[in-house]
């Protein structure tokens, strides 16, 4: 079959013009008969493979001048370079470019800290920062949120902390060893002790008068929050009722479940009582009064931003120099500036 190859090969190359060109091919192509003869399988390397594959696609005719391989295996060449090429491509991340973390950051925070808004609300909240964004993206990053969703229970304290109120019980004891019963009612709001009382028999009326002096006239919150304690008898749930305030009972020994009031009685205990010997109940009631001077007007609260329960003021340094106010014979102080 390679003979008349070779004749059909002379025959045309002697009516074309190229004679020269004609043998010189033919004189190649013997030789790699010869070759193909000698050797079983010759070994191309990668530049003779895109050789072929650009010859192929420059000329129509490749296939006559083929005699190494098949023009099926050139074929192969092409479909492999083409892969490599698109494997190449695709080294980079494809789609729409990722949205920065900040802006997905924000929109899982806008998402749990308001639990009833949808993508709409927060691509409009987005819009008014400068962030440009698609509404897919925001229901793409929004945090899942139940099919019923809640307030949180910070939102809810919040919303009714001016409403509620607590009361407790601390002893205190004498130098004589007596134990003195010490009352208070908290209000939740600015952490302010609207009433306090000492005495040695607490009992369930003694008790509820002392709610009626701490809420006169329509100063009553909605809510008491109180212990279980066996003080608070008939006649002081009756007396509570009468004045419209629904009263909200701890469960059994779970002091947590009233923090404001037990973290009230340890401030007394760690910052007055601890350091004071007590007399007896007039002493005692002296000693708390003064204190809760200082409580209201000085002390510093961190769930009052750092201010005290009546609001103070603050003094820039241009305003005079400082001096110091002292509490419970120095025991505590209060620094102001005077000019």
């Amino acid at each position: 079959m390679s003979v008349l190859r070779l004749v059909w090969a002379v025959l045309r190359g002697c009516l074309g013009r190229q004679a020269g060109l004609v043998a010189e091919n033919l004189a190649l192509r013997q030789q790699i008969n010869v070759l193909l003869r000698s050797e079983k399988r010759p070994k191309l390397r990668k530049w003779d493979r895109i050789f072929w594959v650009w010859l192929s696609k420059v000329w129509s005719g490749w296939r006559s001048a083929l005699t190494i391989v098949q023009p099926a295996t050139v074929v192969r060449w092409h479909r492999q370079g083409f892969r490599l090429y698109w494997r190449r491509k695709s080294r980079k991340k494809p789609g729409r470019p990722p949205v920065d973390q900040e802006i997905r950051d924000l929109i899982r925070r806008m998402s749990r800290e308001n639990p009833t808004w949808g993508g709409p609300r927060i691509l409009s909240e987005l819009l008014l920062l400068g962030y440009e964004v698609a509404e897919s993206t925001v229901g793409k990053y929004m945090a899942r949120q139940p099919k019923t969703p809640s307030p949180a229970w910070r939102a809810f304290l919040a919303n009714h902390v001016g409403q509620i109120a607590a009361i407790d019980f601390f002893t205190v004891s004498t130098i004589t060893f007596r134990v003195l019963y010490v009352f208070l009612v908290l209000r939740h709001d600015r952490r302010r002790v609207v009433r306090f009382n000492v005495t040695t028999s607490p009992i369930a009326r003694w008790a509820a008068q002392q709610i009626v002096e701490a809420f006169p006239f329509d100063t009553a919150p909605r809510f008491l929050l109180r212990d279980r304690d066996s003080i608070y008898g008939q006649d002081f749930r009756d007396r509570v009722d009468h004045m419209g305030i629904e009263q909200v009972k701890t469960a059994f020994r779970s002091p947590w479940q009233s923090p404001y009031v037990e973290r009230l009685i340890g401030s007394i205990r760690r910052e007055c009582l601890d350091h004071v010997i007590v007399f007896g109940g007039d002493h005692l009631r002296r000693v708390l009064t003064e204190y809760f001077s200082y409580y209201h007007e000085a002390r510093a609260h961190l769930s009052l931003h750092r201010n005290s329960p009546v609001p103070r003021q603050v003094e820039p340094p241009g305003s005079g120099h400082v001096v110091a106010e002292t509490f419970l014979g120095g025991l505590h102080h209060r620094y102001r500036r005077v000019a």
